[in-house]
């Protein structure tokens, strides 16, 4: 069920952004909030702490991974003591995508690489909103050798950029956010954070539903359809995808639609004909209808709109990338 390969694909906006940053004690280093973003930081070498917004302070070390699925700001620091007058990122300040920086003291290095991706917040899938403002997944011998083989990969080619890095460190990022995903689930009850997402995902008739329709969206179907693909009875597959996704199967078949063609208004060329039935709409004025009443806006009009927006590299940095100084 490749569910969370849709929601990775879907979420972001552009291209996404990414560094490897060392930082020499003392330092402290403030991200403020960034709407519309999501981000990560991973420990490739020392320790620092993480400080919140709320909550107490989280220490991390080699391996940790921190994801910040909705932009919240937070601090990081070599200590409590540096943490108190931390610098800021300067959010408007353009960035390459293979920025390398150094900040800091003289004192022990902490090595980290972040990454980010610009998102469309008002369409957040539920897989992400389901998750807390900071997911933490800290690393364990012989614990998730495919997340810390990512996290190499990526550490080693932000750090080393050769020829076709452009295209492989912008994969290796959607890789590395499908694996930070993929472990939350999977570990869903281990951290004591199982939602009906979670429960959503690892129930066999309604993740055969999901692929369903995200798989073939443009085809017509119906509650009784898709309960009978996920082997169950209309009423009670209605009763339990609604209550584990959190909308009725045809609810979530219309967002999922509209979400797609929006994704693909922005990302193509494709004429709003072929849109419209590539997501289940047997006329371009059906489509046009039910876009404008969901994002409030004639699907033409949004693909101009969301084309003006600037490049990723110019807007704020969702995982906190520090710049060089």
């Amino acid at each position: 069920m490749d569910l969370l390969s849709d929601v990775v694909a879907s979420m972001r906006i552009g291209r996404a952004n990414s560094a490897r940053v060392e930082w020499r004690a003392p330092w402290g280093q403030g991200f403020p909030d960034a709407p519309g973003s999501a981000g990560f930081q991973v420990v490739l070498k020392g320790s620092c702490w993480l400080f919140p917004p709320e909550g107490e302070p989280v220490a991390l070390s080699v391996g940790d991974v921190v994801f910040f699925p909705r932009g919240h700001g937070y601090v990081l620091a070599d200590s409590a003591e540096s943490a108190e007058t931390p610098a800021v990122c300067d959010v408007h300040e353009d960035r390459v995508m293979f920025e390398t920086a150094v900040m800091g003291g003289d004192g022990p290095s902490t090595v980290m690489v972040c990454g980010g991706y610009r998102i469309d917040a008002s369409r957040l899938h539920p897989v992400l909103r389901s998750l807390p403002e900071v997911v933490h997944l800290p690393a364990r011998m012989g614990h998730n050798p495919e997340l810390r083989a990512a996290v190499e990969l990526l550490g080693a080619e932000i750090e080393r950029p050769r020829a076709g890095a452009d295209l492989l460190v912008s994969s290796l990022l959607d890789m590395l956010l499908l694996m930070i995903l993929r472990t939350w689930f999977d570990g869903s009850d281990e951290h004591c954070k199982v939602d009906n997402w979670a429960k959503a995902l690892a129930d066999p008739a309604i993740s055969v539903a999901l692929d369903a329709i995200h798989r073939d969206p443009a085809r017509p179907w119906t509650v009784e359809s898709l309960g009978r693909a996920a082997g169950l009875s209309r009423a009670a597959f209605s009763r339990r995808f609604t209550q584990l996704v959190g909308q009725p199967p045809l609810g979530y078949l219309t967002w999922w639609r509209l979400g797609s063609a929006a994704h693909l208004l922005r990302e193509s060329d494709a004429p709003l004909g072929e849109i419209a039935a590539r997501v289940g709409y047997s006329s371009e004025f059906a489509f046009a209808n039910a876009f404008k009443r969901e994002y409030g806006l004639a699907p033409g009009k949004f693909r101009r709109e969301t084309c003006r927006l600037p490049a990723l590299s110019a807007l704020p940095d969702a995982a906190g990338t520090a710049p060089a100084r």
